[in-house]
C-alpha cells in the first residue's frame, strides 16, 4: 500500500527534475532575433514623408474616399504597368 503512494510522488519529483537545470549551451546573441522584430515595429515618431502631404493627412481627400466606401462607388485603382523581365519575352506597356 505504502508503495502506491509514493510512486505518484516519485513520478512527479523525475519530471520536475527536467526543469531545474538552464540550458548552458546558449550563444551570447540569444534572442537578438526578437529584439531585433520588436523594435521594427515601433513606430518612428521622428518619420519624415517625401509626400506632400504626408499620407493619410489630406482630410477632406480621406472624407471623400470614406463617403464613396459608405455608397459602393470607390474607385478603382489604375493598374501600373511593367518593364521588367526577360527578353524575347512579352513585356507589359
Amino acid at each position: 500500500m505504502f508503495s502506491l503512494k509514493i510512486l505518484p510522488a516519485l513520478g512527479l519529483l523525475a519530471a520536475l527534475a527536467g526543469c531545474a537545470t538552464a540550458p548552458e549551451h546558449l550563444s551570447a546573441d540569444y534572442g537578438q532575433a526578437l529584439k531585433q522584430d520588436i523594435a521594427a515595429q515601433i513606430a518612428d515618431p521622428d518619420a519624415v514623408y517625401a509626400g506632400d502631404p504626408a499620407p493619410g493627412s489630406d482630410g477632406s481627400r480621406v472624407g471623400l474616399a470614406q463617403e464613396r466606401y459608405k455608397t459602393g462607388k470607390v474607385i478603382a485603382p489604375v493598374a501600373v504597368a511593367s518593364k521588367i523581365g526577360a527578353s524575347g519575352a512579352a513585356q507589359a506597356q
